[in-house]
Parts: structure tokens; C-alpha cells; sequence
């Protein structure tokens, strides 16, 4: 039968420091309007994913002027 050792409260808690890192998020290039988006994700500026329209983006209309 074996007894397990107890570690220091410290050296405890900097085992789960260590793993609350902040990783920076993966992005790529849009293949249809070059912005930059989440892999694996439909584009947000063009609504395009896979060389497919997906989300169809409303078209701004100029206001005239005055």
C-alpha cells in the first residue's frame, strides 16, 4: 500500500496558475474578401464560407444629400 506525498499549498496553486494563460485567437485570411476571420467559420464582412454565400448581407443605400 503507498501513501501519497502532500505538496505545499504554493506549489498547488502554481500548477493552476499555469494552465489560465491567455491564448491568442487563430485567424485567417477570407478567400473571397481577404478579411481576416475564424477558421472553420463563416466570414463576418462578406458572409461567405467554403466559396458559398451563406449569410446574404443587406446592401447599404446611400442617403441622399441635402
Amino acid at each position: 500500500m503507498t501513501t501519497s506525498r502532500r505538496h505545499s499549498n504554493s506549489r498547488r496553486d502554481s500548477r493552476r496558475k499555469n494552465n489560465k494563460r491567455i491564448i491568442p485567437a487563430t485567424l485567417v485570411k477570407c478567400s473571397n474578401c481577404g478579411a481576416m476571420k475564424i477558421p472553420h467559420r463563416v466570414c463576418l464582412a462578406c458572409g461567405y464560407y467554403n466559396g458559398k454565400l451563406v449569410i446574404p448581407q443587406k446592401i447599404k443605400e446611400k442617403q441622399p444629400t441635402k
